[in-house]
């Protein structure tokens, strides 16, 4: 077990080191694409990146912050980070987003018209590829192991794919078409999609940091206590959990029969917490207060659970 967290905690900060070399080479490639081509398009394209690379180092700090133990000062370890994270790279992609919006809008009305646009577009082209490739892999190696950091890189990488995709469409309509209004309405378009992705990185942030109950893992969970206790004849309340990035902590009380051991009712407490640790499909840590039926409601007389 320890040995398969270890190897995925590899995997990550190696996919991590990757995004951030590859982050350095996409900017090169997109400012020597807008210096080019002078396109409001790919300018916003080269912005966005500029941005995302300021987030990736953010995250491989967060990544390697997260995978510290708990401390006296972390009681509950470091996870956490990851939300806020999420929330730093998705606030950038929306400051990129507003100087798309300024940027297209200030081409449109100086009527510039890019050039150079065949070296230009190959340069885009080459950012789309390792994009679209890397930005999978990030999402896959972040789900796998359970990293927020990843996965919210990896959207980040994709929402620069399809920012390149849409300067090379502002350009494409520019040429055909004749008119240089394409090139600012596309970097419209695509400021108003990364917008879109920052604020949902916000949202998941802000749901995460504030504890907001995630449903389907309370019903999970809830399915999971239904089982377990009533195969050992328990019963079980006030269910509490919360999302802490990499582990999700959870809280229940067990009521027990007043006859019961100490011995046996800790014997049956375990035997659950491990049945529902293997069932939700995550890492959990459960803490369990164990509760006897007879004077449970003598011992919390106004309904208050310890």
């Amino acid at each position: 077990m320890l040995a398969a967290s270890s190897d995925k905690n590899q995997q990550a900060r190696n996919a991590m080191r990757a995004s951030l070399v590859l982050g350095f080479v996409m900017l090169v490639l997109k400012v020597g694409a807008y210096v080019l081509t002078g396109s409001a398009a790919i300018l916003g394209d080269a912005a966005e990146s500029i941005v995302h690379v300021a987030a990736v180092m953010f995250a491989a700090y967060s990544l390697a912050l997260v995978g510290k133990p708990a401390d006296e000062e972390h009681r509950y370890g470091h996870s956490k980070v990851e939300f806020f994270s999420a929330g730093v790279e998705g606030g950038l992609i929306m400051i990129a987003a507003v100087f798309i919006i300024f940027e297209s809008i200030r081409k449109w009305v100086s009527g510039s018209t890019p050039g150079h646009l065949g070296t230009g577009v190959a340069l885009i082209l080459a950012t789309i590829a390792i994009n679209g490739v890397l930005g999978a892999v990030l999402i896959r190696t972040g789900k796998r192991s359970q990293s927020l950091i990843l996965v919210s890189n990896g959207h980040h990488v994709l929402t620069d794919a399809w920012t390149s995709l849409g300067a090379l469409l502002g350009l494409g309509l520019m040429h055909w078409t004749g008119w240089p209004g394409w090139d600012p309405i596309c970097g419209l378009l695509m400021a108003g999609n990364i917008l879109i992705t920052g604020y949902g990185l916000v949202s998941k942030s802000v749901g995460g940091l504030m504890d907001i109950a995630d449903p389907a893992m309370n019903r999970a969970l809830d399915e999971a206590l239904a089982r377990e206790t009533a195969a050992r004849g328990v019963t079980f309340h006030a269910l509490r959990h919360r999302d802490s990035g990499s582990v999700h902590w959870v809280d229940v009380h067990l009521m027990f029969p007043d006859e019961i051991s100490l011995k046996e009712a800790h014997k049956l407490t375990t035997e659950i917490e491990v049945a529902v640790k293997a069932t939700v499909g995550r890492r959990v840590m459960i803490t369990s207060h164990m509760e006897c039926a007879g004077d449970h409601d003598e011992m919390h007389p106004n309904g208050e659970e310890s």
